[in-house]
């Protein structure tokens, strides 16, 4: 007798602390039902999801990926998180298209602290998809050693980051605004410094972009385009009128 095994896809989970982990959390002590098929990694923010998560995801032998956070406007930080996590997603999704896969085994959902029976229709729902979407790669008809090399490159190149951010050296105003701001110290400058973004450290999260005043709008949003070379460090000082250098 040929004993034949249902495929129970492998889910990754990256869920917000604030929001969507609670809910998860909520559903496991209500006793909400919902497949076993998830594996959670809890993240201060969905915002914090990059693409190379993803795709490493997948190159781990994740079936599905599933990025949870606070709805759009309840963002717990001034950053507004999971706009950024709702924008990675959909770049990301364009970039699997790209290499063959199924776009719809990448799923963003909203889901609060108070939504526990939410959190477990999602699960089970993407679960019930993922199903009849198959083995990852598989599913779509691609070799397993192609698969392995395209998701090797969309990692590398997604490790380079989609979106990158730049001060524009002639409308920066050296307020300190963004400088004191950037969680992982990434901007350098000081008072009458033209402030310059170490590309290395920057982690791509656009506090910088956000709190620039609009009326300079220094700091320009780059996708997927080589970032300009920082100007020289002698010529950032910035000679305001009446004062000399």
């Amino acid at each position: 007798m040929v004993v034949r095994h249902e495929f129970e896809p492998k889910i990754l989970g990256f869920l917000c602390n604030w929001c969507c982990y609670a809910g998860a959390d909520l559903a496991g002590v209500s006793r909400y039902q919902y497949p076993p098929n998830i594996r959670v990694i809890r993240v201060m923010c969905s915002g914090r999801v990059d693409p190379a998560f993803i795709f490493r995801a997948f190159s781990k032998g994740a079936d599905g990926v599933l990025i949870g956070g606070c709805w759009l406007g309840e963002c717990h930080y001034a950053t507004e998180g999971n706009y950024h996590a709702l924008d990675v997603t959909n770049r990301s999704k364009k970039l699997m298209e790209q290499i063959g896969l199924n776009p719809e085994r990448l799923r963003i959902e909203w889901v609060s602290a108070s939504e526990g029976i939410r959190f477990a229709e999602i699960v089970t729902n993407f679960t019930k998809q993922l199903k009849e979407l198959g083995p990852l790669g598989i599913g779509e008809g691609i070799e397993l050693e192609q698969l392995k090399l395209d998701l090797e490159a969309a990692e590398s190149y997604a490790r380079k980051k989609l979106t990158s951010y730049y001060i524009d050296p002639d409308k920066c105003q050296a307020c300190m605004i963004c400088l004191k701001k950037c969680p992982v110290g990434a901007i350098i400058g000081g008072k009458n410094q033209i402030h310059v973004i170490d590309q290395e450290k920057c982690i791509g999260c656009g506090i910088c972009f956000q709190s620039c005043p609009p009326r300079f709008g220094a700091v320009k949003k780059i996708l997927a385009e080589p970032v300009p070379p920082p100007i020289p460090e002698e010529a950032r000082t910035i000679v305001r009128e009446g004062k000399e250098r």
